[in-house]
């Protein structure tokens, strides 16, 4: 297994679209790490760069990040890479609680940066604010 974090420093980047580089881990079959590689980002995150098939070529196929547009989750899941939403904090940190079982897709798609493509419904931001 391969897994990909959008990375700022040693943190997952909240933002998908504006991470400068990707963690890439590989897991072994005891599901421990076995390497970590740094992926440059040149065209940027965004689903407007071809980020999702240069991660699928190299045998991604889990991403774990934090907030992201439908239409970057679209570009990655139509390349048969799962993610997983709504991490953060140190990569290694969310790596091993992915690998433990606990990590759990939030669910939550940001809308601020969508682009509309005919035929596609409207999504709109579903963060709950307490208070």
């Amino acid at each position: 297994m391969k897994i990909a974090v959008p990375t700022r420093g040693d943190v997952v980047e909240n933002h998908f679209g504006q991470c400068d580089i990707y963690t890439i881990l590989t897991i072994d079959n005891q599901n421990k790490i076995e390497k970590t590689e740094i992926l440059p980002s040149p065209q940027g995150c965004g689903c407007k760069s071809d980020i999702a098939a240069t991660l699928r070529q190299i045998g991604v196929d889990t991403m774990l990040a934090g907030n992201m547009g439908q239409g970057a989750l679209n570009t990655l899941t139509h390349q048969g890479i799962q993610v997983i939403r709504g991490n953060s904090g140190n990569i290694n940190q969310v790596v091993e609680n992915f690998l433990s079982g606990n990590a759990i897709d939030s669910g939550i798609t940001c809308a601020q940066h969508e682009h509309h493509h005919h035929g596609e419904e409207e999504h709109s931001c579903s963060h709950n604010h307490h208070g």
